[in-house]
């Protein structure tokens, strides 16, 4: 396993010297700061690379190379973004990158009715209870906008949410079906180009795995993956599996989906964190990544990595604001070094036991 640390470039306020002092990450997943549909330039991708070359890690892992709305839509304006995406998957082909973590949500990227959720230990967590969801995504996005500490969140970056109505509307009549129709559309046009570049797609699990404001999820569960997968047959029509996502879904079994994508090769890069089920609505919010503190056995989720013989790409997803760290909600050092460690832990004893 390959540990690594989500870093938000130059608009991280963790700096790469500091990640540096995490026992174990050799890996820093970043992104370049642009909109989605635009082109990555092999330059802009080289100079992210040496950056995080320079202080000692690798740069094998995208997140995210964002989709247009207008590709998962299916509007007549589609093919001219995915020609600018199979451009951006040929530089970093070149540039060495081996993942691209992506998803195909409509609109929102994830989905929290709180960023800073107070626990009764004095940390801050995310949390979303169905309850609290605004009757309006303009709502929703205010909300969001007035709690990011000042913070870019991926998917809710300021000058699309701008846009936000004329958003919704491009998916106005958009079902399941016919999203998934258009991430077969997609998928059949950048996966040859994948395989010639040597380039693994990991789609990212709907965040929260359910419909929000009546729009379509399609990666949801085993079912859903299972119909992905057969959508292209391919190596590099692959998971990202995020346990966290999934597993806000009492229903998902985590560990059982993680063998049966292992045992196809569909595993190159796992999202590792732990959520605590609130009640049977859905309603969850997310905790430290201890198996105590969360509705997740992570021992029983790294064992499933270990046993299947995971060799891939790993980072500690979310964490919480601990020891008075105010900074990207979900993003702070502290409680994802933590994290690092504990899974580090779980790891080691794993391997030492095989």
């Amino acid at each position: 396993m390959k540990m690594g640390f989500r870093w938000f470039n130059s608009d991280d306020n963790i700096s790469l010297q500091q990640i540096r002092q995490i026992p174990q990450v050799s890996q820093i997943v970043s992104a370049l700061n642009l909109n989605a549909g635009d082109v990555w330039t092999l330059n802009a991708i080289n100079q992210l690379k040496n950056s995080i070359n320079d202080q000692g890690f690798e740069f094998k892992v995208v997140e995210s190379v964002n989709v247009h709305d207008d590709i998962k839509a299916g509007l007549s304006t589609r093919d001219e973004y995915i020609e600018n995406y199979i451009t951006s998957l040929k530089n970093l082909s070149l540039a060495g990158v081996e993942v691209v973590c992506y998803n195909f949500m409509p609109v929102f990227d994830w989905i929290r009715t709180n960023l800073r959720a107070p626990s009764n230990d004095g940390s801050f967590s995310m949390q979303f209870k169905k309850a609290q969801l605004p009757q309006s995504p303009l709502k929703l996005s205010e909300s969001v906008t007035e709690t990011t500490n000042s913070y870019t969140l991926p998917g809710w970056e300021a000058d699309r949410l701008a846009g936000l109505t004329q958003i919704m509307h491009k998916y106005d009549g958009v079902t399941e079906t016919q999203l998934r129709e258009n991430l077969a559309y997609f998928l059949k046009a950048i996966i040859p180009v994948c395989e010639q570049e040597h380039i693994t797609m990991a789609i990212h699990p709907d965040d929260p795995p359910m419909s929000v404001f009546e729009l379509p999820r399609i990666y949801k569960n085993i079912e859903d993956m299972r119909l992905i997968e057969n959508m292209v047959p391919s190596q590099q029509n692959a998971f990202t599996i995020c346990t966290g996502s999934l597993g806000e879904n009492p229903q998902n079994d985590v560990p059982a989906i993680i063998t049966e994508m292992m045992s196809r090769g569909k595993v190159p890069f796992v999202h590792l964190r732990n959520v605590r089920h609130l009640n049977a609505l859905g309603d969850f919010e997310e905790s430290a990544h201890e198996s105590s503190t969360g509705s997740l056995d992570m021992f029983q989720i790294m064992k499933a990595l270990s046993d299947s013989g995971f060799h891939g790409y790993a980072r500690p997803d979310h964490g919480r604001d601990i020891w008075g760290e105010s900074g990207r909600p979900g993003y702070g050092l502290f409680d994802r070094a933590l994290g690092i460690s504990y899974l580090n832990g779980l790891w080691e004893s794993l391997q030492k036991m095989r």
